[in-house]
């Protein structure tokens, strides 16, 4: 795989499992500098190795020698036909996210991004109330274990709730099983080794099982089982002013669990935002009951402790 250009910067994670799919992964620079320049890299580049896919990640237009090059090239005999993608093509068809313009001047970007169909929506609350419902009756036996452990590390209420921001931008009350000791200091972000988490919290935070009572929200349709997360309002309005693009994440009903969860390992700065907002107007864009039930099974792997998020 060649790369024209820097327009996005690909994560170390993103390059370990493209690593998988691509023997080779070389990067042309594409900046303002002399066509003829970029001409003879591409050139020896691609004479050097047998580059089956070329991914156009520039943020200049590509000039008229260039592109009648790789015209060319496409006419050639070779081993391997040399295909050419777009890197927002390239990161849905790979990386399983969408490129996020730098700016909200891309209109063309809110056409491809709208909320579910009827017919969807029908299956995703057919889903829901069948997973919440068999949670309610089955999960018993968790519940009294989290209350034992809990109370034994760090006494106190069960439950912590806290007002998230939902389909439309309406606010709700989410419930989670409490991972933090009370009465601890305000601040939005955790880190890591955070004193405020006692151990079994810390625990419930790796599994996801903090997440469990927002089953009950589930219920009262302020979420799916699976979506976008629910942000605490706070976040959400700084987000908002630094993420283009960010609040079309809400046409949607936020969920427990995520493609964003799933794909992406926790973080808590801006850029880690950022790359997980791409996971989720993936999923907003590309639904489908296989996606819905792939989630699933990734989250089954990490509550198991054999994967982590």
């Amino acid at each position: 795989m060649l790369v024209l250009g820097r327009k996005y910067k690909f994560t170390e994670l993103e390059l370990k499992r493209l690593q998988k799919r691509f023997k080779n992964i070389s990067i042309v620079n594409y900046t303002d500098q002399d066509q003829n320049e970029v001409l003879w890299e591409l050139e020896e580049s691609l004479k050097s190795s047998a580059y089956d896919l070329l991914v156009l990640n520039t943020k200049l237009s590509v000039g008229d020698e260039i592109i009648k090059y790789l015209t060319n090239l496409q006419f050639e005999k070779r081993k391997k036909p040399l295909k050419v993608m777009s890197i927002e093509h390239f990161m849905e068809k790979y990386l399983h996210k969408c490129y996020i313009p730098e700016d909200n001047s891309d209109l063309d970007f809110l056409e491809e991004i709208q909320p579910y169909s009827k017919f969807e929506y029908f299956q995703k609350r057919a889903l829901d109330y069948f997973v919440a419902l068999t949670f309610f009756m089955t999960a018993w036996p968790l519940i009294y274990i989290v209350k034992y452990k809990m109370f034994k590390e760090s006494p106190g209420k069960l439950y912590f709730k806290q007002e998230r921001v939902g389909e439309l931008k309406k606010t709700f009350q989410c419930r989670k099983f409490r991972t933090m000791h009370e009465n601890s200091y305000h601040d939005p972000y955790t880190r890591e080794n955070d004193n405020r988490i006692y151990p079994f919290g810390a625990l419930m935070r790796k599994t996801r099982i903090d997440e469990l009572p927002q089953m009950l929200n589930v219920l009262r349709g302020e979420m799916h089982i699976i979506g976008p997360r629910a942000e605490w309002s706070i976040l959400v309005e700084e987000y908002e002013k630094k993420l283009p693009y960010y609040h079309e994440r809400h046409l949607v009903k936020p969920g427990i669990t995520g493609w964003a969860q799933v794909m992406y390992p926790y973080g808590a700065n801006l850029e880690d935002t950022r790359q997980k907002l791409m996971y989720d107007l993936y999923y907003i864009k590309n639904w489908n009951l296989l996606l819905e039930l792939k989630i699933i099974y990734k989250t089954i792997l990490v509550v198991l402790g054999k994967k982590g998020m």
